[in-house]
């Protein structure tokens, strides 16, 4: 027997109040938009743990996926964190100012820059992702591994759905 929740008493409601609607999307999506700001605010305080922003964390993250040397040009930090290029102009020069990463010449054109991450920026990366993964277990620790599988193949077909090139 599963226990009811918050958005099974707001449906509730509005079923009493409005049973003319079907308010089954309510039912997965009220779940999601709350499941978000619970991984929100566990987000932060991993991050925050590691002296770290989101958004540091997105562009740190990025360079640390690209794998050594970490470097990558602004073009594919804004391809990966979806930000203008002004924002990200804005995000490397505060990177810079607190020393997680450093302007490089492109060694293959030299109009070019690279932005590459430093030892601390490696260091501070390094310890949110784990603190982030350690997090989103726990967040997910009442699903057994079959059933967080399953979840996430439903919840990538829906993503995919609006994420598709049209």
């Amino acid at each position: 027997m599963t226990h009811a929740d918050e958005v099974d008493r707001i449906v509730a409601d509005w079923e009493r109040e409005r049973p003319d609607l079907d308010f089954s999307p309510l039912q997965v999506l009220s779940r999601v938009a709350r499941l978000s700001k619970h991984l929100d605010r566990e987000r932060k305080q991993a991050f925050a743990r590691s002296e770290l922003e989101s958004w540091e964390f997105d562009v740190l993250s990025a360079l640390r996926r690209a794998g050594a040397p970490y470097r990558l040009s602004p073009k594919a930090l804004l391809q990966q964190t979806l930000v203008s290029s002004g924002a990200m102009t804005n995000r490397i020069d505060r990177l810079v100012a607190r020393g997680l990463v450093s302007r490089q010449t492109d060694p293959h054109d030299g109009r070019g820059i690279l932005v590459e991450m430093s030892q601390a920026g490696l260091t501070r990366v390094d310890a949110a992702i784990t603190r982030l993964v350690d997090a989103e277990a726990e967040l997910l620790g009442s699903l057994p591994p079959a059933e967080q599988k399953r979840l996430a193949g439903l919840l990538r077909k829906l993503i995919v759905s609006f994420e598709e090139p049209a």
